[in-house]
């Protein structure tokens, strides 16, 4: 092991052992002692070799969760994930155009006609971030490619695993505007981590497949969708 891979995971445990003490010295009651309890009960489970699926719902790719989901997926603490579609592209949104992102901190108090303004700008609103459509058809334009491929060929495959074969191509490294280290789904694609995404056509790129789909671009069954994800779950 190298002197700089020596000092990285020394500074890791350090932090974690700061955590885990800060934790036990100020998370003593009510909810915080609830979640004191949680994250040594998951300790205690991976430590005896026990396997963590991961169920993550809304944008949480957009909330950042990458940065500490990420590190977890590449120290073994998390097995298996199921997300929603969005949690998928919004991890690859966040890689490629983050610093283009606008906050919108008054974002409950948006009147229609704010959230016309942020339309009409080519942002799509997530909670309080908006998102440029430009990355959206720049992802597209690549996973379309690979849609056709997949049909053309008859290897088919699902959602999460054309994310995969993009981010492992290296095509998009150029355009990286966040650490790679904090995309989850980079992680996980190293790791080839098995993902189930249910309903992922209820997604801004699933919405895309099926239009292109609509204009006979593509057939519908090129890619594998939720019955052969939940029978792969349950295999």
């Amino acid at each position: 092991m190298s002197n700089t891979t020596t000092l990285q995971h020394k500074s890791r445990n350090q932090a974690e052992g700061s955590i885990s003490r800060f934790m036990e010295r100020h998370y003593r009651h009510f909810n915080a002692l609830t979640l004191r309890d949680a994250a040594l009960s998951y300790r205690d489970h991976i430590n005896k070799g026990g396997k963590m699926f991961l169920a993550m719902a809304g944008a949480m790719s957009t909330a950042e969760l990458g940065i500490s989901l990420a590190e977890m997926i590449r120290q073994d603490k998390i097995h298996a994930i199921c997300c929603t579609g969005a949690n998928l592209e919004e991890d690859v949104f966040n890689l490629v155009a983050n610093q283009t992102y606008v906050k919108i901190p008054e974002y409950r108090n948006l009147s229609p006609a704010q959230e016309r303004e942020l339309l009409e700008r080519g942002y799509n609103r997530v909670t309080d971030t908006g998102i440029p459509q430009d990355v959206m058809f720049h992802i597209e334009d690549r996973l379309k490619r690979r849609w056709r491929e997949a049909e053309k060929t008859g290897t088919l495959k699902f959602p999460h695993e054309f994310f995969y074969d993009l981010l492992l191509s290296g095509e998009l490294t150029a355009h990286y505007q966040i650490d790679p280290e904090n995309s989850w789904l980079l992680a996980a694609a190293q790791k080839r981590l098995p993902i189930y995404v249910p309903g992922w056509e209820d997604s801004t790129l699933g919405n895309v497949y099926a239009a292109t789909c609509m204009k006979k671009e593509l057939k519908p069954g090129s890619i594998r969708g939720g019955i052969e994800y939940l029978m792969h779950l349950a295999e």
